[in-house]
């Protein structure tokens, strides 16, 4: 099993965010982590990456609980740009590639070409848009058993949309899996092999896509509007 979430909670001054999470994900799976804004989606995202702790519960990766190692097979793109705006794109590359074994800047350097944005310019004169694209080209182009994207979408425009889930489809190896974390649920839906819905802290289902499809005789994104009332 790649990933185990078992009876997890994360309260913050004595307010419940997430309550008793149970998941389980094997390698090979492209899984859509869906709910509204406030749902707890990226608590449970800074959980796995061992950057918060949990109140109570056990997440391993791999079998192991989350930490050092852990880390060096997960690769995480946040939903804030974390990148220093002074750098040039060609340094955060090399900066990628001295701090992450399986970084291949290779790949990096075709997925930046392919998405026309310049190796040597400054993040500091890149729109946001840019800027977000350059950071999910740095999270596919390692070679890691978990990825995990917090709203990778969310700030580009729907043309480029299309390239982007191609390119997170086609820059995994097959044993590894994808998280996405996103509220924009018809853009993505194409891609996913297994949903996961969060309401209010609590895991309210965990579902193959197709099963789910076949069973609703509806889109992920209807059933999701359904279940929520959105």
């Amino acid at each position: 099993m790649l990933l185990e979430v078992k009876h997890v909670n994360k309260s913050f001054n004595n307010k419940e965010i997430l309550k008793d999470v149970n998941i389980k994900i094997d390698g090979g799976k492209i899984v859509g982590l869906l709910g509204k804004n406030g749902a707890g989606k990226t608590t449970l995202i800074k959980l796995i990456n061992d950057l918060l702790t949990p109140t109570s519960g056990e997440i391993l990766v791999n079998g192991k609980s989350v930490g050092i190692e852990s880390k060096k097979v997960i690769s995480y793109l946040p939903e804030r740009t974390y990148l220093n705006k002074q750098m040039r794109v060609y340094e955060v590359l090399e900066y990628f590639k001295d701090f992450y074994e399986d970084f291949d800047i290779d790949k990096a350097k075709k997925l930046l070409k392919d998405l026309d944005l310049d190796i040597n310019e400054h993040l500091s004169k890149m729109s946001k848009g840019m800027q977000e694209k350059v950071q999910l080209v740095l999270v596919m182009s390692r070679n890691a058993d978990l990825y995990i994207l917090d709203e990778p979408l969310g700030g580009v425009d729907p043309a480029t949309r299309d390239y982007i889930l191609d390119t997170i489809l086609s820059n995994f190896n097959e044993n590894a899996s994808v998280i996405i974390s996103t509220h924009l649920i018809s853009d993505i839906e194409r891609i996913l092999d297994e949903v996961i819905f969060i309401d209010k802290g609590k895991v309210i289902l965990q579902s193959d896509a197709d099963k789910l499809r076949n069973k609703e005789k509806s889109s992920i994104d209807e059933i999701f509007r359904r279940m929520f009332k959105c």
